[in-house]
This record gives C-alpha cells, sequence and structure tokens, in this order.
C-alpha cells in the first residue's frame, strides 16, 4: 500500500551536516504522519522526528531539538530530515516510517508505524 524509500545517509565527521530523504509511493493520505527513528548497535529503535503530512507540524526528541529539521514536499511525495551539528551519539541507522489516524499518545513510538523505509546508515566520526 505504502512504500519509503530513504537516501542521503553516509559518513561524516563531528559537526558536519547530512540530508536524508524519504520517497513515498502508493496511497498516501492527508492525514498521514512521516516518523524518523533511528537504531544504534546494541539500542532499541528510537523516535527522533516526525511531520504531519498535510500540515508540516512537526515533533522532535530533545536531544536533535535545534539540530535536525523534518521537512516535506507535497509534490514529490519526499519527506526529508536535515541533521546539522552531527556529533558521534547520532550514528544509527535511520528508518522512515508512515501511517495514520495516529493519536497524539502514540506518535513517537516506533510500535505504531505499519510502513517503514528500508534504513539508511548515518556514521559520524570524532
Amino acid at each position: 500500500q505504502v512504500q519509503l524509500v530513504e537516501s542521503g545517509g553516509g559518513l561524516v565527521q563531528a559537526g558536519g551536516s547530512l540530508r536524508l530523504s524519504c520517497a513515498a509511493s502508493g496511497r498516501t493520505s492527508g492525514s498521514y504522519v512521516m516518523g524518523w527513528f533511528r537504531q544504534a548497535p546494541g539500542k532499541e529503535r528510537e523516535f527522533v522526528a516526525l511531520i504531519g503530512w498535510s500540515t508540516g507540524r512537526t515533533w522532535y526528541t530533545d536531544s536533535v531539538k535545534g539540530r535536525f529539521t523534518a521537512s516535506r514536499d507535497n509534490a514529490e511525495n519526499t519527506v526529508y530530515l536535515q541533521m546539522n551539528s552531527l556529533t558521534p551519539d547520532d550514528t544509527a541507522v535511520y528508518y522512515c516510517a508512515a501511517g495514520s489516524q495516529i493519536p497524539i499518545s502514540r506518535l513517537f513510538s516506533p510500535r505504531t508505524y505499519p510502513y517503514w523505509g528500508q534504513g539508511t546508515q548515518v556514521t559520524v566520526s570524532s
């Protein structure tokens, strides 16, 4: 129903920037939210950011506020995660995810989202 393809990961030095992209296809609707999650080695997948597909409203986890920015281009069915001032603690596989009609209380749990991208590796060297 919904397919998500991620790109933009790579290796960057601390203090650098990357922009991740997530292109969506299928039957997304205006009620969808697009979440960004990450999973570091040996750790659980955690919430990073999300954006409402139609409204553009965003939420961020505390550790990335002021550094990461989620955005979307509705014409291209693509969401982005601009990551600035990267640190080694940001090293992880980053995933985009999509879901609809999700209560606010459930927006930040990866278990909530039915659709996922394949993941893209972000490595930040010290």
